[in-house]
This record gives C-alpha cells, sequence and structure tokens, in this order.
C-alpha cells in the first residue's frame, strides 16, 4: 500500500492532538449536564484521564478518508463515555480497588450508587448520539453499547467454567472489548461518507485490533504489575473469568488436575504459581502469538485504503500493541 516512511506511536496521536484536546475538554464538561447531586460523582470518573484509544480510532480513521470534522468528535466524546461507562461497571464486577492510579468508583462510594453511576453515564452517552441528524449513526452506537453490555454478561455466565472454549472466549471478547474498537473506525469513515468498502475494511480492522487488545489485557492481567498499570490486577482470575492464555493451558493436556484446582480456588487462586504454569506450558507465548497474527490481520485490511498520514497513525496503533506484547 505505501511506500511512505511509518510513523511512531507518538507521532500517530500529535496528528490529533487538537481534537483530542477538545475530546478531553468535552468529556470533563459532561459532568454539568447531570443534577448537581450527581455531578460530583461523574467528574471524578471523567476526570482521571485515560489512553483514549477509542476516540484516536475514531478521529484517525475519520482523517484516514477524509476531513476531520465536529460530529468526529462529538463520536468519539460518545464512545469514549459509554467506554467509561464500561469501566465504572468492571471495577464492581471484579471488585477491583484502583483505576488509573486512583481508588475506584466502587472502593470510594460502594457498589449501589457506582452501578447507577455507569447506567446515568451509558443513558447520557446514547443521548448524545440522538444529536446525529443521521439516525444510522446512533442506532450503530446504540448496538456497540448492547454488544458491550451482553458481552459482559455472557462472560459473567460462564464464570469458572472448565468447559469455555477458546471461540466462546473470542465471542466474548469481540462483544465486550471490540465492539467499541470496530464502531470508532466503522464510523470515522462512515461519517467521512467513505466507499462501502472502505468502512467495511475499518470496521473489520478495528474488530481485530480489539480483539488483540484485549489478549494483551488478559495476558497484563497476569503477568503484568499494579506499579506499571495503576490499576488493580489479577481480577480474572480471582472472579473465574478464564481468559486464553489459561484456556490454552488447558488444551495442552499438561498438569491439567493441578491447573483446574487452582482455577477453581476463587479468591485464594495462586496467582504466582500459575504464571509459571502458564510459562511452562508455553501458554503465554501462544496466546501472543494469536494476538501477533491478529494484528497482522488488521494491518492487511489498511492496504484498502488510500495511504496518508492518518492512515499511518492507524497502522502505528496496530504495531504498537505489538511492541507491548514483545514485553511479556
Amino acid at each position: 500500500m505505501t511506500s511512505a516512511e511509518p510513523i511512531s506511536f507518538a507521532q500517530a496521536f500529535e496528528l490529533i492532538n487538537p481534537h483530542l484536546y477538545t475530546v478531553e475538554e468535552r468529556i470533563r464538561a459532561q459532568a454539568k449536564a447531570f443534577d448537581p447531586a450527581v455531578e460530583g460523582y461523574v467528574s471524578y470518573v471523567c476526570g482521571a484521564g485515560g489512553k483514549r484509544l477509542r476516540p484516536a480510532l475514531a478521529l484517525l480513521s475519520a482523517g484516514a478518508t477524509g476531513k476531520i470534522t465536529a460530529g468526529h468528535v462529538d463520536l468519539a466524546v460518545i464512545l469514549e463515555l459509554i467506554h467509561i461507562a464500561t469501566l465504572v461497571h468492571d471495577d464492581i464486577m471484579d471488585g477491583a480497588e484502583l483505576r488509573r492510579d486512583q481508588p475506584s468508583a466502587n472502593a470510594k462510594w460502594g457498589n449501589a450508587i457506582t452501578v447507577l453511576l455507569g447506567d446515568c453515564l451509558f443513558a447520557h452517552a446514547l443521548r448524545l448520539s440522538t444529536n446525529f441528524s443521521n439516525s444510522d449513526i446512533c442506532r450503530r452506537i446504540a448496538d456497540a453499547a448492547a454488544e458491550v453490555c451482553s458481552g459482559e454478561i455472557v462472560q459473567t455466565q460462564r464464570r469458572f467454567d472448565l468447559k469455555l472454549s477458546t471461540a466462546d472466549y473470542y465471542r466474548i471478547i469481540e462483544m465486550k472489548t471490540a465492539a467499541l474498537f470496530s464502531a470508532a473506525c466503522e464510523l470515522g469513515a462512515f461519517i467521512s461518507e467513505a466507499s462501502p468498502p472502505v468502512i467495511g475494511a475499518l470496521k473489520t480492522f478495528g474488530t481485530k485490533l480489539g480483539v488483540a487488545y484485549q489478549i494483551y489485557d488478559d495476558i497484563l492481567d497476569l503477568a503484568g504489575s499494579e506499579e506499571e498499570t495503576g490499576k488493580t490486577l489479577g481480577t480474572d482470575l480471582r472472579k473465574g473469568k478464564f481468559t486464553l492464555p489459561v484456556l490454552l493451558m488447558l488444551q495442552s493436556g499438561k498438569d491439567v488436575g493441578t491447573i483446574r484446582d487452582l482455577l477453581l480456588k476463587e479468591d485464594k487462586v495462586d496467582g504466582e504459581l500459575l504464571v509459571a504454569m502458564l510459562g511452562s506450558a508455553g501458554a503465554l507465548k501462544a496466546a501472543k502469538g494469536v494476538a501477533f497474527r491478529l494484528i497482522e490481520e488488521a494491518l492487511a485490511q489498511l492496504d484498502e485504503i488510500q495511504d496518508n498520514k492518518y492512515a499511518r497513525g492507524l497502522r502505528a496503533i496496530a504495531s504498537h500493541l505489538g511492541s507491548l506484547l514483545e514485553r511479556f
């Protein structure tokens, strides 16, 4: 596709920095749309910052297929609010005490207020989406939000399920993580009025990148450090969420009895022992291999798109994910 020089992850964000700054300001300003009794809670979770990957994907997809407009900024704000809502609910489900180097909302105010806070954010994001004159955009955003919530339900249904297959796992993470990545890329191009093949290619790029990102996050939860990530780790194992490295280890047939006993101990699971077993069984390496393959497949989708600096920005984000995986 391109003979031009690739750009770095940092340069990709620099391309859209003015728009991201606007997105950030808009996200922080959303608290004022709520009742004064609720405003402080919204301000706390919306002001915590974050990687803003979904807004970046929406804006880069916009630039790759046309001009970045106010509509794209609106899209980026809405998708990030939905993402924040999912994090608020995730922390309740996982009993996580840290999020972005500060106490999680549930650690600060308890589960009752926090679940309602997540509901408020979801509802507010969908209310903002009705400002698009094209109802297809609003519908697609609502579909993505429903997919995320459905994925969380299916994952919760299958807690401590030793019969969970890798196909089941992929289905769950396509719903709960890749749905917003996919919507960001697809709608970024749709708002730019790109051709259907280009919109489809970016949608697939987002889906594959989102699945690869979740595999990385699942590896991080097992083998990362809280000092580095600023969030509570090890929650997947404690809550019976069997992610790809664990499923691949179970399939390997090595020490299956010991592994099953470890996994079913709930909060008493010995994470260090399990990570050591994952390493010796080659399961972490195999999970990384799956993620690398998905990244390559995602990058191949960008061959459908005319080369420009924003398309290279999308490539840089996918390549950066590969470099993060290399650390494990």
